[in-house]
């Protein structure tokens, strides 16, 4: 139930009231292959499916509403190999799957991200781009949006192509307005003032985050703080929902042994993080009091602040909708 609230230059926005808490699934995991051996190897596709699919019909069983996975859940990250582009080339399958899984679970699913492969033809030469995105699949197992990853990691950029300059949107889901990003889009304050600005209440970000030792923090970093990392998302993750008053679900890969940060988390405005996991792997479901959202928005006004006319920032996302 959606509480409008109204403002002085007549534009509204939808806060939640305090009603039952939404339930979601958060799905922690190093995208491997293997049984029980949990030793990270990319390229294990059908058995990363598999698994993953066995962990949502675990979270659907415990009453979740939502079920999100961790970026490049399917196949992990081998650019390198041959394999990995021809394996994106599947990714209507894997989708598909998921949104019959969505429809028989009667459960919401953001799969993570999804490698795709998309052919190109040039001056009559063939090639292929590839896309990291995100979906919304529905309870009734339809694809409400979908987001391909805008701001790429500089290792991802000899691989990927990126969204540009293509707007952030927001979705009406069953769980509310939901907006996605991707990873290293948490560091850009402004994808989320678009997706505020836009009336999202929940932003969903699968990532792929490591501890620092493989491909995010520099040696010069970590020689000053080797949990640099750590303490980025720590600060970052609960500075985005108080200064957004919106719910963030963070949901990251995981496993010690693989430089994994994990650290997938629930955070909310006023409360912080309402359920976090270390670096195992494993499942997290968690209630979350989509109330808090209305008292932050209360407290803080930062809609109210960007709805007005004159706002201070001339930005694309300055015109609140």
């Amino acid at each position: 139930m959606l509480n409008p609230t109204t403002y002085p230059n007549g534009r509204s926005l939808q806060l939640p009231l305090k009603d039952k808490p939404i339930k979601y699934f958060i799905r922690s995991w190093p995208p491997q292959a293997g049984s029980n051996a949990w030793i990270h190897q990319d390229l294990a596709i059908e058995e990363n499916h598999t698994r993953a699919c066995n962990y949502i019909r675990e979270a659907a069983s415990q009453g979740a509403e939502l079920a999100v996975l961790p970026e490049y859940h399917l196949n992990g990250w081998a650019p390198d190999d041959p394999l990995w582009a021809e394996q994106a080339g599947e990714y209507k399958k894997y989708l598909s799957a998921y949104q019959a899984l969505a429809k028989e679970l009667h459960i919401c699913l953001v799969p993570g991200s999804i490698v795709e492969r998309h052919e190109t033809e040039a001056d009559g030469k063939e090639g292929f781009n590839l896309y990291n995105t995100a979906y919304f699949i529905s309870n009734d197992g339809s694809i409400l949006g979908s987001y391909q990853k805008k701001n790429i990691w500089h290792p991802e950029r000899p691989h990927l192509t990126s969204s540009g300059e293509a707007p952030h949107e927001v979705f009406d889901t069953p769980i509310g307005k939901v907006g996605l990003l991707i990873c290293w889009d948490l560091a850009f304050p402004e994808a989320f003032r678009e997706l505020i600005a836009s009336g999202a209440e929940v932003v969903i970000i699968p990532t792929f985050y490591h501890q620092g030792t493989c491909h995010d923090a520099s040696p010069e970093a970590l020689s000053y703080n080797p949990d640099s990392e750590a303490l980025f998302l720590e600060s970052t993750l609960t500075s985005r929902c108080f200064e957004n008053t919106c719910a963030i679900v963070f949901v990251n890969a995981a496993g010690a042994d693989e430089k994994f940060l994990g650290m997938s988390r629930v955070t909310l405005p006023i409360v912080g993080p309402v359920g976090k996991m270390g670096r195992e792997e494993g499942v997290l479901v968690v209630d979350m009091d989509m109330g808090l959202l209305k008292i932050a928005e209360e407290n803080y006004r930062v809609r109210e602040d960007m709805a007005k006319e004159g706002w201070h920032y001339v930005y694309r996302h300055s015109t609140t909708r």
